[in-house]
């Protein structure tokens, strides 16, 4: 696998897991980060570090963990509500 370029991203990918599991899409490219949104009844943001995520021979993005541990590592709730 090779790390993935920045003109690879690109926003609506799939990114999946190291097992092939689907983590969720791609919804914003940073230059440090991906903001991915995960599937599921309840949808959540995930922060995944750029460098954590490569390509396969396919041009899919794949992270360097399971779903769980995605979820755990980049999962990023907010503290209080913006407003107040």
């Amino acid at each position: 696998m090779a790390e993935a370029a920045a003109g690879e991203i690109r926003r609506g990918q799939q990114l999946v897991a190291a097992d092939g599991q689907r983590i969720g899409t791609v919804d914003a490219v940073f230059a440090d980060y991906l903001l991915v949104r995960t599937v599921g009844l309840l949808p959540v943001d995930l922060y995944v570090p750029r460098p954590e995520v490569t390509t396969d021979g396919e041009g899919r993005l794949v992270a360097g963990a399971s779903r769980d541990d995605a979820y755990a590592a980049w999962h990023r709730p907010l503290k209080r509500a913006p407003h107040d």
